[in-house]
Formats: C-alpha cells, structure tokens, sequence
C-alpha cells in the first residue's frame, strides 16, 4: 500500500514511497501562498515541511479556521452539563448580556442555530466586518442587527455568531474562553494556546485572530479523527463529533455541508470534513484513510477565493495516492 511506503520512507527503507510523496509535497509547497503542511496517517506524522522560511512549531494566525476549535469547546462544555444542549435557546445564556432593544426573536436563537450559521440576523462577516469590529459591544452590536432568514433556515456566514458563543461561554463558567480552551483541550492535548484578541468587554474572539502552531493543529485533528480520544482520555465525546459533523446546510460558495464548525465535502470518493480560515489556514479530516492534513498560508489580503480549491486538490491527491 502506498501509505505504507510512505511509513517506510520515513524510516529510509523505501525510496520509492519518498519519492511519490515528495512530488505531492512539492506540489503543495508550489502554492504561492503556503507556509507549512503537515500530514499524518494512522497517528503517525509522514509529512513535517515549511515553505518561505516558515516553519510548523511557529505560531501562525488561524483566522476563521478558529470557529472550528470554538464550536468544540461548545461540545465540550454540553459534554459538562454548562451547556444545556444545542436547543437551549440563548436568551437563558446570556441574560442581562442580551441588548435592550434587540428583535424579542433573538433570545429564541439557539446554541445549534449560531453554530450552524443558522441564527437569521444579518451578517457581521464580509462587507460588515469592519464596522462590527470598530463598534463599543461586539455581542451587543450582532444580535442587534435584523432578520434577514428566519433562524434554523439558510446559512448566512457570521463571525458574530461564534462571538455570541464566546460570551455566552464566558458567562456560563465564570471563566475566560482562553482559560476554558487551555483547560479542556490545550491540557489534555499537550499544546500550548496563547492568548488572542479580545473584544471590548473583555471577552476572547469566537471565530477570528486565534493563534496556533500548525503542530498544535495537527495534534486537535488527530484527537477528532481518533473519536475524541488522546491516549485514554475522553477529551470530546464522540457523540458530539459526529454530530459536528452532520450537514445543517450548506455553503452558497462550494455547495460543501456545513455543520457546527466543520464543512463536509467528498474528495477521491471519500467523506472528508474540514476547518478553514482566510487565506489558506486548513485542516482536514479523513477517517476513511485514517488520515489529517493541515495546510497554513499567507493570511494577509488579498486571497483568492479560489485558492482553497488549490489545496484541496492537494488534499484529494494525498487520498488518491492509496
């Protein structure tokens, strides 16, 4: 089998499975864009490479691929009883955090509905960004803003949502998002997370700016691929895995399914869900190949739209190599 050449090479008994990879290696550091890759397959890391200088050890700016590590701290704190279940609507969460004067429909939003984009207020991403980010309450200032779908329908892409999620975690543990995240998952995962922009209430930014090595990102992926598990800790239930990744509704720019934090897409006629974040900061799971890629890049604008598709190709040419 190909990935097991590629195991022995590693060891430099095959040449032959070196040279295969090195050619999908060199394809993927041909991207103008890409700073690191990193590939493991059945726990074991066969691809370790950074480009332009960069390297996986060095803390690079994750952007929106952070949504994906919110939605799971989001899982982890149901997994607690903090959180009552994805139902519970956020009126009961974030009581006097909710804004006088928003729509009485918005204290009927529920956990799941931000978490699968599904909350029906106007965006705070895209062309709103700037003036969401520039506002005095950030929490306040999203779930001011009109209907524009009714919740539970289509999926309207806002960093807002995650931020919502961020204080309504702030609120129901007393506890910072960062102090939760290096709890539940840097402990347990041996990663350090150092702390990232905060909005001007103090809470952590849910879904935007976060900082991570591409190895602490590849360590996260290989825990989600293994079910939860790090050795024989239960550090995410597998039940709240699966149920990320279910398909609520799906992107209006690749069609891919969207659940709480992953987007599922087909790629080599195999399932594979992945995080992503602007300019290029990926990580993919494929559990049929027992297998995690993670890819980080430029972050700095502009950024193709098309780039991503770039690296999934990449992606697909490592599935199809078996």
């Amino acid at each position: 089998m190909f990935w097991s050449l590629l195991l022995w090479a590693a060891t430099g008994q095959s040449a032959g499975g070196r040279n295969a990879l090195d050619a999908i290696v060199e394809r993927a550091g041909n991207l103008e864009r890409t700073h690191t890759l990193l590939v493991a397959v059945d726990g074991e890391t066969v691809v370790a490479r950074g480009f332009r200088g960069h390297d996986v050890d060095t803390t690079a700016n994750i952007k929106s691929l952070s949504k994906t590590w919110m939605a799971t701290l989001v899982g982890a704190a149901i997994d607690r009883g903090m959180i009552e279940s994805v139902d519970q609507p956020i009126g009961e969460l974030l009581g006097p955090r909710m804004p006088h004067g928003a729509d009485e429909r918005v204290a009927r939003i529920t956990v799941g509905q931000l978490l699968s984009m599904q909350s029906g207020l106007e965006r705070t991403s895209g062309a709103n960004y700037g003036s969401w980010v520039a506002s005095r309450d950030w929490v306040a200032n999203a779930l001011q803003r009109p209907f524009v779908a009714e919740p539970g329908t289509r999926m309207l892409y806002s960093t807002g949502n995650t931020h919502v999620l961020s204080a309504i975690l702030t609120r129901a543990s007393g506890r910072s998002t960062l102090a939760l995240m290096r709890d539940w998952l840097g402990k347990p995962l041996g990663i350090d997370i150092p702390p990232w922009t905060r909005d001007p209430q103090g809470i952590y930014f849910g879904g935007n700016e976060m900082g991570m090595t591409p190895h602490a990102l590849l360590v996260f992926g290989e825990m989600i691929r293994r079910g939860g598990r790090v050795g024989e800790q239960q550090v995410i239930s597998r039940d709240w895995i699966e149920s990320s990744w279910r398909g609520r509704t799906r992107s209006i720019y690749t069609g891919d399914a969207y659940g709480y934090g992953w987007f599922t897409t087909d790629l080599a006629g195999v399932t594979a869900h992945y995080g992503r974040g602007y300019g290029g900061q990926v990580l993919f799971v494929v559990p049929e190949r027992q297998m995690t890629v993670v890819m980080t890049s430029d972050p700095t604008p502009p950024s193709d739209g098309r780039y991503f598709g770039r690296q999934a190709e990449i992606v697909e040419a490592l599935i199809e190599a078996d």
